[in-house]
């Protein structure tokens, strides 16, 4: 029987030479399939990695501006101090002739005290005669017998209380003001993560040269996968209490086996809740409407915490808009003003951002937020473009140790006990990478934290969107 002569694959591409030639047949093909191309010698590899975006993580903030403080407990409550003085807005003269006053909600004025009300354009100091309701009063103004003299039936009014008035031999002030406070809560939330690799892909080596953010610099196998991962979930970490939202009280949230989530309050929640917020400052305005801008945020500091101190962190447009607003406020030329004692040479590089700067009775300090920039996080939209945040600590009431303390206005509470710490946890299974805790032929990396953020005094902080 005749020999049979074999068949090649469809996929063979190389013949070989009895001699070391370089032969049309005899090239190696590094991609298979039907191509042509040839190829003589093994391609140059670059062996390190390029770091085309830089540094990747857009954590630090809660870093800068605040502490992280244990705590045991599922929820987290503490107090806040009320207003000194008494003040009412949008009050209604229901009855001018008798100088009667309704204060919707109630109110805590006593007979025999003196205020001040204000329609926008008169300003009357009165004398309170009487208080039939806790929702009404009686005042006459100084200067007039009643207040028709100067507001009609149906005005809406602003007034405070400034002092008080007594003939001699009288007694007391009748009743007592009661200090007032507000008590919030918030409860912290479980966050995870999973990094995994199968045996098989563990054991396949190929070393690459690189720079993490989580400093896992020079020669790394398959745990740079790992180390993007952990630096990933740190940022994780900071963006959830930043961006986390309470469940509506309406709100049916549930997750895949039923249990209810909750939610925790955020950054921006908090100050859109208890904070201000303005559309001020644009990149696109003249430096004299900024200015404007910033005057306003001065007078609503004033009216709340007064705070000297405070940070600005803002994107990129902000930040530019707010070195415009100065550069034109410290320019040379005519008509031009310049403070400040500056050794400007010919050879120093012209710097055009500043770092701060005073204002009123106020220091800002500007700072870059990444967050805000990144194209993958805030960067994606623009409906917030920077937070201001007090500096310093405020004094407050807690419930749980039952006493004041000093606490930074922004701080993390992760739960922690003697028996658990879960500020940050990270635990191997799997029976890949030394790990032996079942027969899965992989390498799975846990990430866990138990955390939440503390918003005290949201009424000083301000967001820009």
């Amino acid at each position: 029987m005749a020999g049979v002569n074999p068949t090649a694959g469809s996929n063979l591409n190389a013949v070989p030479a009895p001699s070391k030639q370089t032969l049309v047949q005899n090239y190696l093909s590094f991609t298979g399939g039907n191509n042509d191309w040839s190829q003589q010698y093994l391609p140059e590899l670059y062996e390190q990695e390029v770091e085309r975006y830089g540094n990747r993580s857009v954590s630090s903030f809660l870093r800068m501006v605040g502490a992280e403080m244990p705590m045991t407990s599922d929820q987290i409550v503490w107090s806040e101090q009320g207003r000194l003085h008494l003040s009412y807005e949008s009050a209604v003269i229901t009855t001018a002739a008798d100088g009667l006053i309704t204060i919707s909600g109630g109110h805590a004025i006593r007979v025999g005290q003196t205020i001040v009300i204000s329609d926008g354009t008169t300003v009357s100091k009165c004398y309170v005669k009487a208080v039939p309701s806790t929702t009404t009063l009686n005042a006459f103004p100084y200067d007039a017998v009643t207040l028709d003299t100067n507001y009609d039936n149906a005005d809406t009014v602003d007034l405070f209380v400034y002092g008080s008035e007594f003939a001699k031999g009288q007694s007391g002030m009748n009743g007592a003001v009661k200090p007032e406070f507000k008590t919030f809560d918030n409860k912290p939330i479980i966050i995870k993560d999973h990094y995994e690799i199968t045996g098989s892909d563990a054991s396949q080596i190929g070393w690459v040269e690189i720079t993490g953010e989580g400093g896992q610099n020079g020669y790394l196998w398959y745990l740079k996968a790992e180390g993007d991962t952990r630096v990933r979930f740190e940022d994780y970490l900071e963006m959830a209490m930043i961006e986390s939202e309470k469940a509506g009280t309406n709100a049916t949230w549930k997750d895949a086996e039923g249990n209810d989530i909750d939610g925790s309050e955020g950054l921006f929640a908090a100050i859109k809740d208890r904070g201000h917020y303005t559309a001020g400052i644009v990149q696109a305005s003249a430096a004299a409407d900024n200015l404007e801008s910033f005057d306003y945020i001065l007078k609503k500091l004033d009216k709340e915490g007064a705070i000297e101190e405070n940070v600005l962190f803002v994107n990129r447009d902000v930040s530019l808009a707010i070195d415009d607003m100065l550069a034109a406020q410290n320019s040379y030329g005519t008509n031009g003003t310049s403070w400040g004692l500056f050794n400007n040479s010919e050879d120093m590089a012209l710097n055009l951002g500043f770092a701060g700067f005073r204002r009123g009775s106020y220091d800002f300090y500007k700072s870059d937020w990444k967050y805000l920039n990144d194209k993958n996080t805030r960067g994606l939209f623009d409906d917030v473009r920077g937070v201001l945040v007090p500096a310093g600590t405020s004094s407050v009431y807690d419930q749980i140790l039952g006493k004041n303390i000093k606490r930074p206005f922004l701080h993390v509470r992760y739960r922690a006990s003697e028996a658990d710490d879960r500020k940050m946890k990270s635990w191997i299974t799997g029976s890949v990478g030394g790990a032996q805790t079942s027969d899965l032929d992989v390498m799975e990396v846990h990430y866990l934290s138990e955390r939440c953020l503390v918003v005290q005094a949201a009424n000083n902080f301000m967001l820009l969107n």
